[in-house]
């Protein structure tokens, strides 16, 4: 009996010693784990730094400089908000962007219903890759390949004129112009997470959008990106000052927009219990 309660004894003493040394195991093993963590996050970290911040910051600093004398000044700013013309590319980019945005949202929605009830899994992948492939295929060819389709001598409009001699383009319709821009983008907006959500990233990706509507429409609709390339690369007045000013309020609306994505994501996590 008394070797027995001695050994307790014995084990009793031992074991304040040697938590000590496992919360100490655990607490350098955490810290490891956090050092692992943060070197796998530098090159994305500097991937921002590099491609984002910096950038940012210099557009800012831009567009806060006079051309002339290198100072601090808002002319810039009274010079973009003082002519109609840029106002009038912020109006049609932000158009642009919300009916492309509303449209691809509808039909994203739509399509992406239907696919989540189809009972075939083969059709239901072929759909799911189909998506992924169009939503990719944007910018000069995207414009081309409309072009192509539905120019004044595409094969669509060719084809229907041949057909039921209907001209498109005698009829007002014009790839060209508004609503054929808005066609063009809706094509790759097919985007199927959370509905509200979406329809705010299918905005920022219209509204930031410069290959297409530069290749297709640069000369009939005045956009902010395209408006930016003219002042920048002295399509009639080089102004380095003007275009970062412009540029800054592209980041500006963009970032409502993100931010306004960003909520609705969180507000549909919530409904999902996550």
């Amino acid at each position: 009996m008394q070797p027995q309660m001695a050994r307790g004894i014995a084990e009793t003493a031992s074991k304040p010693s040697e938590a000590p040394s496992r919360i100490k195991r655990q607490s350098d093993r955490g810290w490891s784990y956090t050092l692992r963590s943060w070197l796998g996050l530098i090159p994305f970290l500097l991937f921002c730094l590099l491609f984002e911040i910096l950038p940012a910051i210099i557009i800012i600093q831009g567009s806060l400089t006079d051309n002339t004398t290198g100072s601090f000044t808002l002319d810039n700013y009274r010079h973009m908000l003082s002519q109609a013309s840029n106002l009038r590319a912020f109006e049609n980019s932000i158009s642009i962007s919300l009916v492309t945005a509303l449209l691809g949202g509808i039909i994203g929605g739509l399509a992406a219903y239907g696919v989540y009830n189809l009972r075939t899994g083969w059709l239901r992948n072929l759909l799911i890759g189909f998506s992924s492939i169009a939503a990719n295929f944007a910018g000069v060819p995207l414009a081309f390949a409309f072009v192509a389709t539905l120019g004044v001598t595409g094969f669509v409009t060719v084809a229907i004129q041949n057909w039921f001699h209907v001209s498109l383009y005698d009829h007002g319709f014009s790839i060209y112009q508004f609503w054929g821009l808005v066609m063009v983008y809706t094509y790759f907006q097919l985007l199927l997470p959370s509905l509200i959500a979406a329809t705010m990233l299918l905005f920022a990706n219209s509204f930031g959008a410069f290959a297409t509507a530069f290749a297709l429409a640069q000369g009939n609709i005045a956009l902010v990106p395209i408006l930016i390339n003219f002042v920048v690369n002295g399509n009639v007045t080089v102004d380095f000052g003007l275009g970062n000013a412009l540029a800054v309020g592209m980041i500006v609306i963009l970032l409502i927009a993100v931010s306004f994505y960003t909520a609705m994501v969180r507000r549909a996590n919530v409904w999902q219990g996550r």
